[in-house]
């Protein structure tokens, strides 16, 4: 696991700065967080001055920043210049904030916050004096799949009942930070990123948010989703609108434009698949039935007949043309 924030390894640890003008604050963001951009609009002469706290919780860094308005940019040069990824809460406790990211922005008010990742571009923008908590986490470390997280950022939460207990335990942390060992701390990081997963997937899931850009983007997304989990027998449009944080309804309404409904697009996938099985010498020793279990069909006689149906040409046939001895 990377390091997190000023902080070598995972623990308990502190560690708190001032900046007086514009480079030094770009560095204490680099230091404390990732490498970031304060654009140069910035008057350094009218009593720059920033501060920053960051309190290791586990593997949670757990910061307050305060600094002058400005716009704070992650691009792609200084994506590209950073292995590191990690998830990051940022809530505003004073002033007014805007965080870009994914096409999309959030204003932000004291008590409302916003998830974004580090491995892509992002900005904060404030207009005036203001105040931030941040929570970082290593990405790897935070149990919300890929396609969940690209749908939540930035997007204002905090605003519903469940949104703002989550928000208030995210706020603790970070302002009074408790003081645990290691494994304590490790165990609360794991929790607070799990209230968080809860909280932003009950706000895709009421507003029935369908992709980060567009219905195109989601049904790529759920093609994804399908073909890493063809194996499993229960795949189906209930399983991946609920991985998805959306409605089996909503899920269904998205893929009314396409050539394949979601059934259809699981059936076909896993025909493909099976297809490509049958031929790979590193599947020679198994047999039909093996394979169309392997790819998520119930029994072989499903199995052949649908492969039939598709591809004109039985399974065992197809599979001799490919040179292999068949086996029921």
């Amino acid at each position: 696991m990377h390091p997190v924030g000023p902080f070598d390894e995972p623990g308990n640890a502190c560690a708190a700065d001032t900046a007086e003008g514009l480079g030094r604050w770009n560095e204490l963001l680099r230091e404390h967080f990732v490498s970031l951009h304060v654009d140069d609009t910035v008057d350094a002469d009218a009593g720059f001055v920033s501060t920053v706290r960051s309190t290791l919780v586990g593997h949670l860094s757990a910061a307050v920043v305060s600094s002058m308005r400005q716009s704070a940019r992650r691009t792609e040069r200084l994506v590209r210049a950073d292995p590191r990824t990690y998830l990051q809460v940022g809530m505003v406790t004073r002033g007014r904030a805007v965080l870009e990211q994914d096409g999309r922005e959030a204003v932000l008010t004291p008590g409302r916050y916003a998830v974004y990742e580090t491995d892509r571009p992002f900005v904060w923008h404030f207009d005036g004096p203001w105040t931030l908590n941040v929570l970082t986490w290593p990405r790897e470390l935070v149990p919300l799949g890929v396609d969940v997280t690209r749908a939540a950022t930035a997007r204002a939460l905090g605003e519903d009942r469940l949104g703002a207990i989550v928000g208030h335990a995210l706020a603790e942390t970070a302002t009074s930070p408790p003081d645990l060992g290691d494994p304590a701390g490790g165990r609360l990081a794991g929790q607070l990123a799990a209230l968080l997963g809860t909280a932003v997937g009950e706000s895709l899931r009421r507003d029935e948010v369908l992709s980060p850009g567009s219905a195109e983007d989601l049904r790529r997304r759920v093609d994804d989703y399908v073909t890493e989990h063809l194996a499993d027998p229960d795949l189906g449009p209930e399983d991946i609108a609920h991985a998805h944080f959306i409605s089996v309804r909503a899920l269904h309404r998205v893929f009314a434009d396409s050539d394949l409904s979601v059934a259809a697009l699981v059936r076909l996938r896993r025909l493909q698949h099976a297809r490509r099985r049958l031929l790979d010498p590193r599947d020679a020793a198994l047999s039909l039935t093996e394979i169309a279990h392997a790819c998520g069909f119930a029994d072989l006689a499903s199995f052949s007949r649908r492969f039939k149906q598709e591809f004109h040409e039985a399974p065992a046939a197809y599979r001799r043309r490919g040179g292999f001895t068949m086996r029921g």
